[in-house]
């Protein structure tokens, strides 16, 4: 029998918890309401005890939305930062977990563990370096080089960067921190925040305009990915790249920034092969917390 690992994909809107080996070996997911960190905690530390219960688990992989300490040196390893979700600042994700558990558990971005995930099973399996995005709450990028998490003075902390605003959009932005940066721009509350309504109920002129708009920052992210990283593939996930039509533009967006400047034929020639969706779809963000757990005890 395979070994049982739990994963816990820690988001700003909801939890999604499992336990398996990989994709062919998952449970069904369990589902926790992002609200308060008391009560968010409890219900994961509930459910972990729960499948404790059931036999034996050989690690715990954490991958939750940041700003993260991942520093294992520091006090407060393992706490959310400056998040800007509201309530969580400095939350302790980690000493809840170990209170329950003795074994291994390892803690990291949601989207180093997508992306990571994605490299084990998914759509990054036949290349050696791979960044993950996440478009939904906020906007998130993680990355895997050379089979490693990036990691530094923190963690990436891409959907911050600044972006050029496209001309027809008035919109102020919602980051508390930085107004019109990315995720300020074009994470799913700033669609809402910036239209009013959902991609259902916009008229096709609308939906149109609001698709364009939001490629267009999107693809800066690719040319600024591309250029700093140059990964050797960008997986796009999450709630808000299920817009009609939104990958596409976002390749060809990407493709008016770089400009012909990287001259490679992933980029100038295989944009549909290089900006891709995730091979793991929905599952991504847990089956990358299981990864990172068994990487961490290989």
């Amino acid at each position: 029998m395979a070994e049982r690992w739990i994963g816990i994909e820690a988001g700003g809107t909801k939890v999604v918890c499992a336990h398996g080996s990989g994709p062919d070996d998952l449970s069904a997911p369990t589902r926790i309401p992002t609200t308060t960190p008391e009560e968010t905690l409890g219900a994961i530390v509930d459910w972990v005890r729960w499948c404790l219960s059931d036999g034996d688990v050989a690690g715990i992989g954490l991958a939750s939305f940041g700003p993260l300490d991942l520093d294992p040196d520091s006090p407060t390893y393992g706490h959310l930062t400056t998040t800007p979700k509201p309530g969580w600042a400095g939350a302790d994700l980690l000493g809840p977990l170990r209170e329950v558990f003795d074994g291994p558990i390892t803690v990291d971005t949601d989207v180093n563990g997508a992306a990571l995930g994605e490299m084990r099973w998914g759509a990054g399996a036949d290349v050696p370096s791979l960044a993950y995005v996440t478009i939904g709450t906020g906007v998130g990028v993680g990355a895997i080089i050379e089979g490693v998490p990036v990691h530094g003075l923190l963690h990436p902390e891409a959907g911050h960067i600044l972006v050029r605003r496209h001309p027809d959009d008035p919109f102020a932005g919602r980051c508390p921190s930085h107004g019109d940066c990315l995720e300020g721009l074009a994470c799913g509350p700033a669609w809402l925040d910036r239209w009013g309504l959902t991609s259902e109920e916009m008229d096709p002129e609308t939906l149109e305009r609001a698709v364009t708009i939001q490629a267009s920052y999107l693809g800066q992210l690719v040319g600024t990915l591309v250029l700093v990283l140059s990964p050797h593939r960008i997986v796009f996930g999450g709630g808000v790249m299920s817009q009609p039509g939104l990958l596409a533009r976002t390749r060809a967006a990407a493709s008016e920034v770089l400009n012909g400047y990287v001259d490679v034929p992933a980029v100038t020639d295989g944009m549909a092969r290089y900006v891709v969706a995730p091979g793991l779809g929905d599952r991504a963000g847990v089956l990358g917390a299981i990864a990172l757990a068994q990487r961490n005890a290989s």
